[in-house]
């Protein structure tokens, strides 16, 4: 039946002014009679009365000397409707509920940090959000300022070269291919470096190397390891520069190493921050790079310097795998992104075995991020099967991702990584002769004369 409807009916009677008004309730079933056609010489002539003295006069139906009625608005010019007559109100639709859409509430700042809001958001807005790659909040902060202060620091490095070799990259006594500083000077601004961080049998602290000023090959200007590893000495103690494991994150070899690593932070990390939120994305980020120099400080050549944010992007890039298995229908042809993830996974895995590049950064700021990113990645569950696998998988990687990074430390500092894993260094050193077929410390050491 169709809805009911307010119709104006007026009264049929022999005299005009003796008309009534009633609004009548119609159903759509009945006939709606028909107002009769306006007729003017039915108006008598006494209600034609018009005052030209008078601007607010009009026509009315009262003779002239009546009062008007009470709903006639004196001098202005019309008339107010009467509260007995039907208003535009009862010809409006009534609400309907299930057409107002849910607007989704904008988090606080610091929920959006935290990355533990959503808003009001309904299922099927994040849905259509996770579709069109809009994540939880709408700039890369902590991308943005990691950017900033990596630059900073390698204009430091490039200063810190120049007061020593007189120039800003290094041509002597080895060329850095990197475009960048000497490994001394890495090693002296905070590069990871076994031996500056506990005590190596191979290389004490009174082994002796070229110092940050040398340029000849052999070396003529002799310094110890405590000197090039600075940052006041080790005082007569065993080497602990516990910080090593997080200051590389922040270093790069030269201008060819920084520029690709921002260029990928800036893209690939920036929109997985956009994604998990800055608060995640941080533990995340700092997870990655962290765990990968400490598998590097355990199984790579103790001899080579390591810097860079490679872990950490890499660690962001497994992200990324943790959001196509946990969102495989919301992406767009999932299988062949997926190929492309794993050709894109074996090239950074294979350049990892260039020199003087560490693979273990890579790998273990990949595994780290498996398990870290599956914590704080916000997924969509919309099946309770899906959500109790999610739920399980968190539950799951909280340990996993403790007992690696408490298993590995331990293992770097009270017992020998090479007898651990002898096979683990060719994971980022493939043997030749020119490094000794990935023996020894991979350091060239100097004795005085």
């Amino acid at each position: 039946m169709a809805a009911p409807y307010y119709a104006y009916s007026p009264a049929k009677t022999a005299d005009f002014d003796a008309r009534t008004s009633t609004p009548h309730l119609y159903t759509g079933n009945e006939h709606i009679p028909e107002d009769e056609g306006f007729n003017p010489a039915s108006i008598p002539e006494k209600s034609k009365a018009y005052d030209d003295n008078s601007p607010g006069s009009m026509y009315t139906d009262q003779e002239p000397g009546y009062p008007m009625h009470e709903h006639m608005a004196e001098g202005s010019g019309y008339s107010q409707p009467r509260g007995d007559l039907p208003d535009d109100s009862n010809y409006a639709d009534p609400y309907n509920g299930e057409r107002a859409k849910p607007v989704a509430e904008k988090a606080s700042p610091f929920a959006q940090f935290l990355g533990v809001q959503e808003g009001k958001s309904t299922l099927q807005q994040r849905i259509d959000m996770k579709k069109r790659g809009v994540g939880r909040q709408r700039y890369p902060f902590v991308v943005w300022i990691l950017t900033a202060a990596m630059v900073a620091t390698f204009i430091y490095e490039l200063v810190a070269n120049n007061n020593a070799q007189g120039t800003p990259v290094s041509f002597k006594p080895v060329v850095n291919y990197m475009l960048g500083p000497s490994s001394t000077t890495l090693i002296n601004v905070g590069a990871r470096f076994p031996p500056c961080m506990k005590l190596v049998t191979a290389l004490p602290p009174t082994t002796q190397i070229g110092c940050l000023n040398n340029t000849a090959n052999p070396a003529t200007e002799i310094c110890s390891i405590e000197d090039i590893c600075g940052f006041g000495g080790f005082h007569n103690k065993d080497p602990n520069q516990w910080f090593r494991f997080i200051t590389p994150i922040f270093l790069h070899a030269g201008f060819i190493h920084l520029i690709l690593n921002m260029l990928a932070q800036l893209t690939v990390s920036a929109q997985v921050e956009r994604e998990m939120g800055s608060g995640g994305f941080f533990i995340t980020y700092f997870a990655a790079g962290i765990f990968g120099n400490v598998l590097g400080a355990n199984f790579a050549l103790v001899g080579r310097p390591s810097v860079g944010a490679s872990g950490s992007i890499f660690g962001t890039i497994a992200v990324t795998w943790v959001d196509l298995f946990a969102h495989w229908k919301y992406h767009y042809r999932p299988a062949r992104k997926l190929a492309f993830m794993a050709i894109e996974l074996v090239i950074g895995v294979a350049v990892g075995y260039i020199p003087f590049v560490d693979n273990f950064a890579h790998l273990g700021g990949f595994v780290m991020s498996l398990f870290v990113g599956t914590v704080f990645y916000p997924v969509i569950s919309v099946t309770k099967r899906h959500r109790i696998i999610m739920t399980s998988a968190r539950v799951l990687a909280i340990p996993v991702a403790v007992i690696l990074f408490v298993t590995l430390t331990r293992n770097f500092y009270t017992s020998d990584p090479y007898a651990a894993c002898e096979g683990c260094r060719y994971l980022s050193c493939f043997p030749t002769s020119s490094n000794d077929y990935c023996k020894g410390t991979g350091l060239t050491t100097t004795t005085s004369a």
